[in-house]
């Protein structure tokens, strides 16, 4: 992904509320499943870790790229934004700059 592609990601994030929440229990498989369910209907989401969780929101970050073969956009405060296209081009919302 490009820094272009990255820079527009971020201003489409910026506007969205979190849609989950990593607490205490951490990632589990059902919480991987959830986002990767939401990434293939949205594309964009964007996740809140908790104050209880113990791993740093980096790691949830990287952890959750490679479970749920995404692109973690980035990791600002305790928000992680991550993006990944939709399987059918003809359903992709979200039309990445070259």
């Amino acid at each position: 992904m490009t820094s272009k592609q990255r820079s527009y990601l971020k201003s489409l994030a910026s506007s969205l509320e979190p849609i989950f929440q990593v607490g205490k229990a951490d990632v589990t498989p059902e919480l991987v499943n959830a986002i990767s369910e939401a990434l293939e209907a949205r594309e964009l989401i964007k996740i809140n870790v908790l104050k209880n969780c113990e791993t740093e929101p980096k790691e949830v970050g990287i952890m959750l790229e490679n479970r749920t073969r995404s692109a973690c956009v980035q990791v600002i405060g305790r928000k992680i934004v991550l993006y990944r296209a939709a399987k059918d081009p003809k359903q992709r919302k979200i039309v990445l700059p070259k």
